[in-house]
């Protein structure tokens, strides 16, 4: 199908297209079976999906601007790299958006962000129980997202978006080092997180928030150190 016969179709059509593209091409990325500086060939997609390029690129720009791919000037695209040497500033960044949005959670939130927040951990539990890493990867998402929106900034919570989005390889890898299997004192750090947002003990959301984010730091840190044959073009 050509690009023109692509574009004359229904909107519905197209953009089921581009949203299946954009699944399969985000969930090959964050499971790394597409690593880091792998170039995309959108020829090879366009045959691989049996569609026109139209709907590749539509979700090669969707992946872009979520970080996972890379657009270079000759208007080719590679799978965005891991800068491993300069993690720190993301920990920091991360870690800081952690303790802003959970103190200000505890702050300002309201009775029903609290049946959010706790609809969010339900849902992470279960992944964490069937061991499906893309779905912890996905809920933790929107179990901070909603600690965010609470906290009442759309500032921070737009930062902290952008933070968990670019993270989320990183956290693939975290889960990873486990195995898969979550040890059930972390997926509990998350409850008495809620617990000091629901009883508005600011200092308690500050520090509880910075160890949550310190002890996924330093596992990601043991986790590159202990295995230095990652097959990950950096």
């Amino acid at each position: 199908m050509t690009d023109a016969a692509e574009d004359a179709l229904p909107e519905r059509k197209r953009g089921s297209g581009v949203k299946l593209v954009y699944e399969m091409l985000r969930d090959e990325i964050l499971t790394l079976a597409l690593p880091p500086g792998k170039p995309i060939d959108e020829v090879h997609l366009a045959e691989r999906f049996g569609m026109s390029r139209t709907p590749i690129r539509e979700a090669l720009v969707r992946l872009a601007g979520e970080g996972l791919v890379e657009t270079l000037p000759n208007r080719s695209a590679i799978v965005a790299n891991i800068d491993v040497l300069n993690l720190y500033t993301y920990f920091d960044a991360i870690t800081l958006m952690y303790r802003v949005t959970t103190r200000l959670a505890g702050q300002y939130h309201r009775p029903e962000d609290l049946v959010t927040i706790r609809a969010r951990q339900a849902d992470y539990l279960r992944a964490v129980a069937a061991q499906d890493p893309l779905a912890m990867i996905a809920v933790n998402r929107e179990f901070h997202a909603a600690i965010a929106e609470a906290g009442r900034n759309p500032y921070f919570t737009t930062l902290t978006l952008r933070l968990l989005d670019e993270g989320r390889r990183i956290l693939r890898l975290y889960y990873q080092s486990f195995n898969d299997r979550l040890p059930q004192e972390y997926s509990d750090e998350h409850e008495a997180i809620i617990a000091a947002i629901a009883a508005r003990d600011l200092d308690l959301c500050d520090r509880l928030a910075r160890a949550h984010a310190d002890q996924i730091v330093r596992q990601i840190q043991k986790f590159f150190g202990r295995d230095q044959r990652l097959d990950i073009a950096l």
